[in-house]
């Protein structure tokens, strides 16, 4: 339904009369929009939400301009090659192929064809099955006791998803039923391998939450998440060739890049929007659509004036908003695909604090001479401060002392890594629900302006929200974004028809 009103909507484009415009649904606008009055919208952000929304906006109907404050469009959606293979630095999955807006677009610009010339990240899927674990040294753990611990985790996470527990956070929730199974293990167990092996599941949570700590992380967010049924894939031609092609659907000049927007003025009385940009521009809008990320927004990257309401800037205060970076390397010999298995106590001296919590070092696609890291949180924050030869050194020396390649030397010959915390124009990687806030700060954070929180009779659309952190129950992901980006797009077309 919601693909074939887009589709509509965007058809619309090449079937408008040149002086009245909105095609067949003029007669039910506020106002009809004349050709030479059409409203002003500015979208600050050419990441996956600022291009829908601009792609969606009929530029017969509406004047639109995209402010891209970086060098590239995108946002958190970066495609590249490395060492012959397609990687991405930041969105990776289609988070289910069932009724997902991202896989329909994918599959309709065929990005979803295979390049004969170039594999790509995941091309093989998610390793569910074919899967095993290393403890440090080389030892491999038994695939009963991975069987076992694998088999907890996702009990316990299908009981806090379908029957939701006493609000508490992830991580006690999880040693709560950790602790329950160690108690009924017998005494020939062993119980800090058993830890070890659940700790690799906590590694991998903080990286699907970008949780620093799964003490952070409700336990509810694993019910306020969504996604969509069916397999999840990655984008054989890159997740970048989605936002390119977005770009290039629009008008030609639509989206300005090294554009950094500073300040946004608005008046709960309706006056128009003043867009202040970083060099003294200040451009003036009727609507202005804000996708800049939740990082941004929670550390006052971009200023409102007046300030948000308390309500609104409540919520973006109580959501969390972690960071997940990706460590691409390049190896001369294949890796298999291991887990690894940290002492609780800490890893071996060799291996550095931050590499100590990771899940494991994969290849990107059985028999790939790349592989990758997946770091989440403090670990991540600090490796992305580190000089690149120190990043090689920590990858090579944590290969080193879980035993390399079954005990042939394997060499780090090349590294690639993403920076998304440090980068002012992200400030982290994506949303979750953290211990404290709710599902309903997402909808708060959507909330336009003025709005519901402002204390205005008349409630002229002004300032409207989108991007990952204000789709609710879709939050931290491409499809959360792109769907978000519609929403207001919608909301502005609903707007100038009558009530």
């Amino acid at each position: 339904m919601i693909r074939r009103s887009i589709n509509n909507l965007l058809n619309s484009r090449h079937h408008c009369n040149s002086s009245i415009l909105f095609s067949s649904s003029s007669s039910s606008l506020k106002q009809p929009i004349m050709a030479e009055n059409k409203p002003k919208i500015i979208i600050v952000g050419a990441g996956m939400a600022g291009l829908t929304a601009a792609r969606t906006l009929p530029s017969a109907l509406f004047d639109v301009s995209v402010l891209e404050a970086g060098n590239r469009i995108g946002g958190r959606i970066c495609t590249s090659e490395f060492a012959g293979a397609r990687i991405e630095t930041g969105a990776t999955w289609i988070h289910g192929i069932d009724g997902s807006p991202i896989h329909a677009l994918a599959e309709r610009i065929g990005a979803l064809v295979p390049d004969p010339d170039l594999p790509w990240e995941l091309m093989d899927g998610y390793p569910h099955d074919d899967i095993s674990a290393v403890r440090e040294g080389g030892r491999d753990v038994d695939d009963s006791v991975l069987h076992r611990v694998s088999t907890l985790y996702k009990t316990l996470k299908s009981r806090a998803a379908e029957s939701p527990v006493r609000r508490c956070s992830m991580g006690s929730y999880l040693r709560s039923g950790l602790q329950a199974h160690l108690d009924s293990l017998g005494d020939g167990a062993d119980a800090e391998l058993e830890k070890s092996v659940f700790a690799i599941f906590e590694h991998i949570e903080r990286t699907y939450t970008s949780a620093d700590e799964l003490d952070d992380l409700d336990v509810l967010n694993e019910t306020e998440y969504k996604e969509f049924p069916g397999e999840h894939v990655t984008i054989p031609r890159g997740y970048s060739r989605l936002v390119e092609w977005l770009a290039a659907e629009l008008p030609a000049g639509s989206v300005r890049l090294g554009r950094k927007v500073s300040r946004i003025d608005w008046s709960p009385a309706g006056a128009p929007v003043n867009v202040h940009v970083e060099d003294g521009e200040v451009l003036v809008a009727d609507h202005v659509i804000v996708t800049v990320s939740l990082g941004v927004l929670k550390a006052g990257g971009l200023e409102f004036c007046p300030a948000l309401p308390s309500e609104k800037a409540g919520a973006i205060g109580r959501l969390g908003f972690g960071v997940m970076d990706k460590v691409h390397v390049e190896v001369d010999e294949p890796l298999p695909r291991v887990l690894l298995a940290f002492g609780r106590g800490g890893s071996a001296e060799s291996v550095p604090r931050w590499m100590g919590r990771t899940a494991g070092i994969l290849p990107i696609y059985t028999g790939a001479r790349v592989v990758h890291v997946w770091l989440a949180g403090k670990e991540a924050v600090e490796m992305e401060g580190l000089a690149e030869e120190e990043v090689v050194s920590g990858v090579q020396a944590t290969i080193d002392a879980f035993g390399g390649g079954g005990g042939r030397p394997v060499r780090v010959v090349g590294m690639r890594r993403s920076g998304w915390a440090k980068d002012p124009l992200f400030m982290g990687s994506y949303s979750y629900l953290a211990v404290g806030s709710s599902g309903e700060d997402f909808d708060a954070v959507a909330e336009p302006l003025p709005g519901r929180f402002c204390d205005s009779s008349e409630r002229p659309l002004q300032i409207l929200f989108a991007g990952e952190a204000t789709q609710r129950p879709y939050f931290s992901t491409t499809h959360g974004a792109y769907l978000s980006g519609i929403r207001e797009a919608e909301r502005l077309l609903q707007f100038y028809r009558r009530p």
